[in-house]
């Protein structure tokens, strides 16, 4: 077994980078100074002469420069896709990020130091309003079909995101009230202008917005259904080059991507080809990558950490196996209970299922006490977190005072309470298998108080347009993360009692709405900060949200010629072979010579040393 503590990265040679990066940006400052039109207002603009350029290519970098180019990536997804759009109806699935990770930001953070990296802006500066950032567009950056990346590609991405075409309400709203406008300076050079001032890192990410190849799209009432299979032009390493609907997506790499060589960006993104396939059960996913179908494969799972991933190919070294510990936000991973279920919209019934649910149980009994309990909805966002918040504990007699206090008194003869002939019974919906151990030993306890919870499997896309419609009762399942808490989307009333938002539990209460809207609009980070406090404990005491279970780790299981960087990881990496990310992912290669070697000896009945690898480098304390 491989331990591995405390490394530090060592710093790249970038010389030839930032000299090119350096004559790009003196050689914009001499073109001509143009007027720009507003989109939003029609006034011209120009960019102040007071402001501060800024770049970094000075961070360390987090790839390996022994990385090898080739190969092809196979690994599994649970279910189809239900469109190749990125925003509007049924977009925001699961297989979403590995569009959006082929779209390159302006800006990111580095995974290890936190700092702002360029990735399509050389440079960046911060204007005066403290609610304006300006960008220098790198000159060299293409879409996909070859067309260059301009200003325009910006300003027009703020007209779609506002258009009611996209038939995208949080779209609509964000991009008209957070953002307000995109002004073009010149064909490499835009500023974007946000609602209220924010400390400087929080610009890039509260006003980020991501480039749409004008070219490529026309807005008009057909959109939606005109794109929904349209491969869009993208400006990162991988395009959708196959698809075979209903069974896999294949992404090509680039032959000459144009950020092949740019600080953050080189040594990455390795392999030729990669293959998604869709493999619904996860058992038979499994079967599939211990016969060398697949290269990769998530075994977070304790069961499949502690029981499954092993046996003669783990043994003979064929495959193996890491557990990255990691220091990330956490996903906001537990139960959503929809409010417009008249019977869930009685707090004292929501309280009462959180009572009863033994989360403790779970982690002892089936996660191996590898787990802890998820304290609440924004857990590991540093300051902004309220740590004095703790989830309802298990606790059988006060779910029974409290059903009790509601009026469900009576039992039927399965000992399911019983109000005005109706049974006290939900169906909790969830998208992955994986999780239906967990569910079921959950809904045990909960029958000892009177509680009927029925496991309701759909695959994953079934899954997120049952929950998305806000057509379920209870709904189990993770959000992504970002980098500050997001409250507005998740439980502000303008997203409550609609389609295709992301206020699953249907919340709607003035009070909150209040302080979400101060947050937004807070300049001052202590005060951002207190009022994050404020909403996280209101949102809290409503019990819409019951926290299930959280880790500080990765586990994967995989084949011994994906290899991986020294260090295999950042700070920020949920996935080691997440082959898209940009800001952690593709950092892994295929070595083609190992790979013959393996499938060599696997054929004669040869093998090598097991390899299992724990990683604390960046461990919580």
């Amino acid at each position: 077994m491989k331990f591995i503590t405390n490394k530090r990265l060592g710093l790249s040679n970038m010389n030839v980078i930032k000299k090119q990066i350096a004559r790009l940006f003196l050689s914009s400052l001499f073109l001509p100074s143009l007027l720009l039109l507003s989109i939003s207002n029609f006034s011209f603009a120009e960019l102040p002469k007071d402001i501060q350029w800024e770049t970094n290519t000075d961070s360390p970098e987090w790839s390996s420069d022994k990385a090898l180019k080739g190969g092809i990536m196979r690994y599994s997804i649970p279910s189809f896709p239900p469109t190749l759009r990125t925003v509007g109806p049924d977009s925001n699935n699961a297989f979403r990020s590995n569009l959006l990770d082929n779209q390159m930001p302006l800006v990111e953070l580095h995974p290890n130091t936190d700092e702002v990296i360029p990735l399509l802006a050389t440079h960046w500066a911060y204007d005066k309003d403290g609610k304006t950032v300006h960008y220098k567009i790198n000159p060299l950056a293409k879409w996909s079909d070859g067309e260059n990346v301009t200003a325009d590609d910006f300003v027009f991405a703020l007209e779609l995101n506002r258009s009611k075409h996209i038939i995208a309400p949080w779209y609509n709203k964000h991009y008209t009230e957070q953002v307000i406008d995109v002004i073009k300076h010149d064909l490499h050079t835009i500023s974007i202008v946000g609602a209220t001032p924010k400390p400087q890192k929080d610009l890039h990410i509260f006003y980020s917005i991501l480039p749409r190849a004008k070219h490529f799209h026309q807005l008009d009432s057909n959109w939606v259904a005109k794109y929904n299979w349209k491969t869009e032009p993208n400006t990162g390493a991988y395009q959708i080059s196959k698809i075979k609907k209903g069974k896999s997506l294949t992404f090509t790499r680039k032959i000459n991507w144009w950020a092949n060589e740019l600080p953050y960006l080189r040594n990455r993104f390795n392999p030729d080809a990669v293959i998604l396939k869709v493999v619904r059960d996860p058992n038979t996913a499994f079967k599939y990558f211990q016969r060398g179908e697949l290269d990769t494969f998530n075994i977070t799972l304790p069961k499949l950490w502690h029981n499954k991933a092993q046996g003669p190919m783990f043994d003979k070294g064929f495959i193996h196996k890491i557990q990255f510990h990691n220091d990330i936000e956490q996903s906001a991973s537990g139960i959503f209970l929809n409010l417009n279920n008249e019977v869930l919209a009685d707090i004292r019934v929501r309280q009462a299922i959180a009572s009863a649910l033994n989360f403790q149980q779970v982690i002892d009994v089936i996660l191996r006490g590898d787990y802890q309990r998820l304290p609440t909805f924004h857990t590991g966002y540093g300051p902004y977190s309220n740590n004095k918040i703790k989830p309802i504990e298990f606790n059988l007699n006060n779910s029974i005072d409290l059903l009790e206090q509601a009026g469900w008194n009576n039992k039927d003869s399965l000992g399911i309470r019983i109000k005005n002939n109706q049974r006290l019974s939900f169906k909790i919906s969830y998208g992955n298998k994986l999780y239906e151990p967990q569910i079921l030993l959950l809904s045990e306890e909960a029958k000892k108080a009177g509680i009927e919870i029925t496991p309701y499997y759909l695959d994953s896309t079934s899954f997120y347009k049952n929950v998305i419609e806000k057509k379920h009762d209870m709904a189990w399942l993770g959000w992504s993360t970002g980098l500050r808490p997001a409250y507005w989307q998740h439980f502000h009333s303008d997203n409550a009692n609609k389609t295709q938002t992301n206020n699953i539990t249907n919340l709607a209460n003035i009070e909150i709405d209040g302080l979400i809207e101060r947050y937004r609009d807070e300049t001052n980070e202590k005060n951002r900060i207190q009022l994050a406090h404020s909403i996280e404990k209101k949102v809290n005491e409503k019990t819409v949200f019951i926290p299930a279970t959280m880790k500080t780790f990765t586990r994967s299981a995989f084949w011994r010629w994906l290899i991986l960087p020294k260090n295999e990881g950042t700070k920020s990496s949920e996935s080691l072979f997440n082959p898209f990310n940009i800001r952690f992912g593709g950092l892994f290669w295929i070595d083609s010579k190992m790979k013959f070697q393996s499938l060599a000896a696997k054929k004669s009945g040869d093998g090598f040393e097991p390899v299992t690898i724990i990683n604390t480098q960046f461990k919580p304390l």
